[in-house]
């Protein structure tokens, strides 16, 4: 992957995340939760697309179970962004890490 094409699909990655953590729990709540990322896992908002199983851990520990709602929900909207063709291949599959990776071909 290209440096630029790189950082673009970060910059996706990162506002997409961001669209979906300010839908479900507001500004007050998604700070709260890019905070806990920083700290507790050294994720910057920035760095989602890069660091996508450090995010996926961090968030499964902050919200525990209620984690897999928001990984569905920015899973959608990446599928929307790449079409809906790569949802069918990867509908069963439950890792969302490695789904988002598929999706945005860092595998």
């Amino acid at each position: 992957m290209t440096p630029k094409r790189k950082k673009d699909v970060n910059e996706l990655i990162s506002k997409i995340v961001d669209r979906v953590l300010l839908y479900v729990f507001g500004e007050e709540g998604s700070r709260m939760i890019y905070t806990y990322l920083e700290s507790k896992y050294s994720v910057r908002r920035n760095e989602i697309g890069d660091k996508i199983e450090l995010f996926a851990r961090g968030l499964e520990d902050f919200l525990k179970s209620g984690a897999r709602i928001i990984e569905r929900k920015i899973l959608e909207d990446i599928y929307s962004c790449y079409g809906q063709i790569r949802k069918l291949e990867m509908q069963q599959m439950d890792d969302f890490a490695h789904q988002v990776k598929l999706l945005i071909g860092k595998t």
